[in-house]
């Protein structure tokens, strides 16, 4: 069982500690966040619950059936009824279906709590596993661009909201 929590403030140490740990997973597959990012975490932090607070983003930490951080499911970029799609799920939880029902939450959420109607999402032509969560939740191929340099894939998801 899983659960999205919205990002708080008090989740900072968490998420900071959760980054850290994963930093160079996530880099064989996605842009890493840059020195930058770690160093100034608290003011990333604060401009994200900024973001949040003034409904241009919807950010969400994903924690397992124990309540530990295993991954984060975010909405960005909102705007008349549209939002772009990004998630990571950390290494020790990658492989178990995390990121589809992750992903299938925020599909939900999106749809009723924030009312949106159409969800973007891009990632690069290697990344089989992300391609295979966009397609378990309902996302389409709807062109082509680049993603940090590489070949990669546009998809988008209409949505309903259901009761």
């Amino acid at each position: 069982m899983l659960t999205l929590e919205r990002l708080r403030a008090d989740h900072a140490p968490a998420l900071l500690a959760f980054e850290r740990e994963n930093r160079e997973y996530f880099a064989r597959t996605i842009s890493d966040r840059g020195d930058a990012y770690f160093a100034e975490f608290a003011s990333f932090h604060r401009a994200r619950l900024a973001e949040q607070d003034a409904g241009v983003c919807h950010f969400h930490l994903v924690l397992d059936d124990q309540g530990e951080l295993v991954g984060r499911v975010n909405l960005v970029d909102v705007d008349d009824g549209d939002a772009e799609l990004g998630y990571r799920i950390g290494e020790r939880a990658a492989g178990r279906g995390v990121a589809t029902a992750a992903v299938r939450e925020v599909c939900r959420l999106a749809a009723t709590a924030y009312r949106l109607s159409t969800l973007t999402a891009v990632t690069t032509l290697d990344n089989r596993a992300s391609r295979t969560v966009l397609g378990r939740n309902g996302f389409t191929v709807v062109g082509y661009t680049v993603v940090g340099g590489r070949p990669g894939v546009r998809y988008r998801r209409r949505l309903v909201a259901t009761r």
